[in-house]
């Protein structure tokens, strides 16, 4: 998948684009939808299966006190794009002149750089200055400028439609279940190894240490069964996201302990998914007791990994 972050003329260098159009934020099972229907009709008509998208939130720029945390990281939301078979990923800043671009003019735009023969949109897009852009705007400037829009329905889970709103208040409830289930995929951390005070290698249980970014949708402190993205290598581990009060407390940050793995992972990319809650994070009387504890977790973080990947109750790396 090709990436770009500014504008060129893309209709010259990529043929007959279907373009899908949106924030993206999450990729949830609506997105995909709509990201493989662009995709899908690419590939019928030998063309090129291009994203057109921003980098930033448009809300962080039209109404910064509202604007929501986003659901994963860039790398991830481009890593589910490129596996969903997008050609090309175009993701500008959406800054404040560009939040000035009417919605006749932002079509005009895609016109002058991309051409695309399909433009593809989920029922509620909005588009252009205000968000005054509608599907039905689409439908018609479409005709101006020879393309063919495509509207896709949005995908109904427990008798409503699946949006990046409904998932966010999921994750900061710690449902887990629901936010896959919304998503399609684990919910994931992707973040560098860094250096902590080494208290879980001193009580048998070392831990990689991720800071977590401010930006990003986080889970609510507690004990989660996770797997862990290692370069290609997945292991099974449990992760405590918190403030860690039994030892006075640190500032918030996600450990993991991974299970039969002996690399030093300083400096290390990985990537965290998250599949159950096991409990709430919470103070201890005494490290004896919370050493204990983590044996627990681990044990049930075992037998969770093995029932959602119908593994053997042993097995403690995922492939």
């Amino acid at each position: 998948m090709e990436c770009y972050t500014k504008l060129i003329e893309f209709h010259a260098l990529y043929p007959r684009i279907v373009m899908a159009l949106g924030m993206f934020d999450g990729i949830h099972l609506g997105h995909q939808r709509i990201v493989k229907t662009a995709v899908r009709r690419a590939r019928e008509i030998g063309g090129t299966a291009l994203v057109f998208s921003f980098l930033n939130h448009p809300r962080a720029v039209v109404d910064p006190q509202r604007s929501p945390r986003l659901i994963g990281s860039d790398v991830l939301r481009r890593k589910i794009l490129e596996r969903l078979g997008v050609d090309v990923l175009v993701e500008i800043p959406f800054t404040p002149n560009f939040a000035k671009t009417d919605a006749t003019d932002f079509v005009a735009l895609l016109h002058q750089y991309c051409a695309p023969q399909y433009v593809v949109i989920g029922e509620n897009y909005t588009f252009g200055r205000f968000g005054r852009g509608t599907p039905d705007l689409m439908r018609q400037e479409a005709k101006r400028y020879g393309f063919r829009a495509l509207v896709c329905d949005p995908v109904i889970r427990d008798g409503e439609p699946i949006s990046s709103t409904r998932i966010r208040g999921l994750i900061q409830h710690g449902d887990i279940a629901k936010v896959n289930e919304y998503l399609g995929y684990p919910f994931s951390i992707i973040g560098t190894v860094v250096h902590g005070e080494a208290r879980g290698r001193l009580l048998g249980f070392p831990t990689a240490n991720i800071e977590l970014q401010d930006e990003n949708e986080s889970l609510p402190n507690g004990v989660y069964a996770v797997t862990v993205a290692h370069g290609a290598e997945q292991y099974a581990g449990v992760a405590n996201i918190g403030n860690n009060p039994t030892f006075g407390g640190c500032r918030r940050r996600l450990e993991v302990h991974i299970f039969d793995i002996s690399k030093d992972l300083y400096g290390d990319r990985l990537t965290v998914s998250f599949h159950a809650r096991i409990r709430e994070e919470r103070r201890f009387s005494s490290a004896e007791e919370l050493k204990a504890q983590i044996e627990r977790d681990k044990k049930t973080s075992i037998s969770v990994i093995a029932e959602i990947f119908h593994l053997q109750e042993n097995i403690s790396m995922v492939i």
